[in-house]
């Protein structure tokens, strides 16, 4: 069968050739591994506690964190092999190791912001107390309901988004969290910056599938090679031009991949090990004496600027509940300004004339965060108001940006751990996306040019939704740029598997609300 030919490497040079990769990705695992475990260590070497309980909860947060990205890899990095693999422009297993290392790449170089951009999705009094019963009970719902939908659909080959469904159980939390505790005005979700992610996941695949049906359409006028139409002949390779080609592209998903999905697990992580380990994590140790020093002068301004807005207002109440209300209401009230004021002065006390923000006394340090988590939230706010100057609208922005720095942050280590278990899920369950991408879309095998043009759109799609800190699926830009190159090339669709895509697509969101939502409430009450 043209599967088993496709799928499988049959010769003695590419078996020999897998077991070297094997062997090296292996080492690479393990150092990767000792290198995670030992900056964790002495990351943890500073936490005083005269309990083993936070430090069992944090390794079972952390393996079932890493548990998501493994299944990650099952899904969306295999789209990024499935045109390589299909092509014979490389050998199965050397074009997963070939991916697993740039997604590292892309993961280590990566900023963090889309990161922060989902994790922003969250209810703020769950991101406040993420160390308390109800924020270990929405990271464990959140990473839970994530794995059991991906492995249920790659156990059925669908190539399902991951993206979908972690945006999903957040909505899912979210709403059962305002359900669940209606009386206390609590908040649910965000639907404005939900909307906005959204905007981001739907419009990515409708322009994968056109931009890969036009670019199509662009290299049969263009480039007149009747070999890069056809479909690869037994195990012959491409013509080097059009291998390295195919190779490029698929180096570049993988990339991009890395530097945006990968992010997604790594902003829950930094939630676990805020909730967990608040005196290690809960402050970026890097933010140092002179930035410190900076924070204070802008804090002094930010101060300046809120205090003229408005005169007659007096904090008579606690300053946090004051601005945690007008952002649970996602509206400026009479006295968010002067409240906001009273918050940065006391975050400022806090941590002016310190060294770093490491040398934050460990007592306070989650306190600190958790207020700047409030005003860093609570100041667009202010900004969407009429009126005010261009010089305090810089001031208040700049704030932003140093509160930003100081608590959104991930650790090198981090990265390291996501890309290996993002690499190692790949390796593992690779074959079943790649055979429905590569077979079951199309009515015909794919050609060189229709897996060019399908990951050249995917990678240029993910690095402009990383520029604007929106995640995206890989699955869906890449499924969908496929599909657009088969009605291109007038290959036909599989309407089968386009319409089981189609039904994993639409029931991934209802699915894992529903599943995230449940696992809340019950976990809420085992914790």
């Amino acid at each position: 069968m043209q599967t088993e030919v496709a799928v499988a490497t049959t010769t003695s040079s590419n078996q020999g050739s897998g077991r070297i990769f094997g062997i090296v990705f292996g080492l690479i695992l393990v150092v990767g591994a000792v290198y995670a475990g030992m900056h964790l260590i002495s990351d943890l070497s500073i936490v005083r506690s005269h309990s083993a309980a936070p430090f069992i909860l944090l390794g079972i947060a952390l393996l079932i964190a890493l548990g998501f990205e493994f299944v990650n890899g099952f899904h969306d990095t295999a789209n990024a092999v499935a045109t390589v693999i299909y092509t014979h422009s490389l050998p199965a297993n050397l074009a997963v190791i070939w991916s697993g290392a740039f997604n590292f790449l892309g993961v280590l170089t990566s900023s963090g912001a889309v990161a922060f951009t989902v994790v922003s999705l969250l209810p703020v009094e769950l991101i406040l107390q993420v160390g308390s019963e109800a924020g270990f009970a929405m990271v464990f719902a959140l990473l839970l309901a994530a794995i059991i939908w991906n492995l249920g659909t790659w156990y059925f080959g669908l190539p399902n988004s991951s993206s979908h469904t972690l945006i999903g159980s957040i909505i899912g939390v979210g709403l059962a969290n305002q359900l669940t505790a209606a009386k206390n005005a609590t908040s649910g979700v965000d639907w404005n910056a939900a909307i906005g992610v959204f905007k981001g996941l739907v419009f990515s695949p409708i322009a994968g599938f056109i931009l890969a049906s036009l670019l199509m359409l662009l290299l049969k006028a263009v480039v007149k090679i009747p070999a890069l139409y056809r479909a690869p002949e037994g195990n012959k390779p491409p013509p080097w031009p059009i291998r390295a080609l195919l190779v490029l592209t698929c180096t570049g998903v993988s990339f991009s991949h890395g530097s945006n999905d990968g992010q997604k697990g790594m902003g829950l992580i930094m939630l676990i090990l805020i909730g967990t380990v608040p005196t290690a994590y809960a402050l970026n140790g890097a933010v140092s004496g002179g930035q410190v020093k900076t924070f204070h002068e802008v804090s002094v301004e930010a101060q300046q600027v809120l205090s003229s807005l408005d005169h007659s207002q007096i904090v008579t109440g606690d300053p946090r509940s004051i601005v945690t209300a007008a952002i649970q209401q996602h509206k400026l009230l009479p006295d968010t300004a002067p409240a906001l004021s009273a918050l940065l002065a006391s975050i400022d006390h806090q941590v002016v004339n310190r060294t770093s923000l490491s040398a934050v006394p460990q007592e306070q340090m989650s306190n600190v965060r958790n207020d700047i988590y409030l005003a860093n939230t609570a100041i667009p706010l202010v900004l969407a108001q009429p009126g005010l100057s261009a010089d305090q609208t810089k001031v208040l922005t700049a704030w932003r940006g140093l509160g930003a720095k100081a608590t959104q942050f991930i650790p090198p280590w981090v990265k390291v751990a996501v890309a290996l278990a993002l690499g190692l899920g790949t390796m593992v369950g690779w074959k079943r996306i790649v055979v429905t991408v590569g077979e079951k879309i199309g009515k015909e095998h794919l050609t060189y040019a229709q897996g060019a043009s399908a990951e050249f759109v995917a990678m240029g799609l993910i690095q402009a939704a990383d520029m604007y800190h929106l995640p995206v699926s890989t699955t869906h830009v890449l499924t969908s740029g496929v599909a657009g190159t088969m009605a291109a090339n007038g290959s036909g669709l599989q309407w089968a598997t386009v319409r089981n895509l189609l039904m994993a697509w639409v029931l991934t969101l209802p699915a894992s609300i529903l599943l995230a939502g449940i696992l809340f409430v019950v976990l809420k009450h085992v914790f």
